[in-house]
């Protein structure tokens, strides 16, 4: 794949002039281009650990909104484009992908290039990344919006769920955060998992200064315990939304390219099933923004473990 033609980048005017007002030591952020801001519909961003389980909480919490009779649309922003096969049943090609295919003239490009109907109605698009080492983030996340914008596909759209990679919470992967409302924070009791959620919650706090994302919540995930995770929380100023146990019917839906409200019933699966439903259900109500205070790392070296 060649790199994003120059001609066609956003510039970044923050650099080498220092950063913006309230943007936080040391930013050379891009601020968002108006024009390609999304309209009515709630925007959530999922971010944690890489490997933590994002795309699997982002996939079935959209097909829980789904089963609430919204209009929802899944955006995977990973080079790996595997955010939503348990929708699709397939990896779907990038929205890079079709745009280089036309040689970057998005106007060749039609709806059904690079959105895709997945389980229970979710429409799903694969945003994608720069080729590795060169480009950015940022880029694909605007130039996907950009996109749906021009193809008139968020208008009727109630639910938007940005699904980001892993922990990386530079310039160009922090970009979801300046279309969401909320953000959401995946993690497991553990202190790796842990320690990239504190770094996510600095990215949240910096943008929230100058867009309207606020923390929403943390999603506890492959979790049978939560006390390292309610340490944290307790310490910064974060509430744990909901939690999954480390089931091997979710490690199986993965396996069978299948969302979670798709596999055989168990009392098990049904109760994980209605922990969704009841995330969706607090989310569409709306959730008051929590104000956290990230910790240096030592700090979380002295906060977690056993005494």
């Amino acid at each position: 794949m060649n790199a994003v033609p120059a001609e066609h980048a956003i510039p970044v005017t923050s650099i080498g002039k220092g950063p913006r007002p309230g943007d936080g030591e040391g930013s050379v952020q891009v601020p968002l281009d108006p024009n390609v801001r999304i309209g009515r519909a709630k925007v959530f961003a999922v971010y944690g650990k890489g490997g933590i389980g994002k795309s699997t909480t982002s996939s079935n919490l959209s097909v829980a909104f789904s089963k609430l009779g919204k209009r929802v649309l899944q955006i995977g922003c990973d080079p790996k484009h595997d955010s939503t096969f348990t929708l699709t049943k397939k990896l779907m090609p990038t929205v890079i992908d079709v745009l280089e295919s036309v040689d970057f003239h998005a106007e060749e490009l039609k709806t059904e290039d690079f959105v895709y109907e997945g389980y229970n109605g979710v429409m799903c698009v694969e945003a994608g990344g720069p080729p590795a080492g060169t480009g950015c983030g940022g880029y694909v996340v605007g130039q996907t919006v950009k996109l749906l914008k021009e193809h008139h596909l968020l208008d009727d759209t109630d639910v938007v769920i940005f699904d980001v990679l892993g922990d990386v919470v530079c310039g160009g992967f922090a970009a979801p955060l300046q279309h969401a409302e909320r953000a959401l924070v995946v993690t497991a009791n553990d202190f790796d998992s842990i320690f990239a959620m504190n770094r996510i919650v600095a990215a949240i706090q910096a943008k929230s200064k100058n867009y309207r994302v606020r923390l929403g919540g943390v999603i506890a995930n492959r979790s049978a315990a939560t006390d390292q995770v309610d340490k944290f929380n307790g310490r910064v100023g974060l509430k744990t939304m909901a939690r999954f146990p480390d089931l091997d019917v979710i490690r199986r839906s993965r396996l069978k390219k299948a969302t979670l409200f798709e596999m055989e019933a168990s009392p098990e699966l049904e109760a994980v099933q209605q922990e969704y439903l009841r995330l969706a259900q607090a989310l569409w109500d709306g959730t008051d923004p929590l104000i956290a205070e990230p910790l240096k790392d030592r700090e979380i070296f002295d906060l977690l473990g056993f005494d």
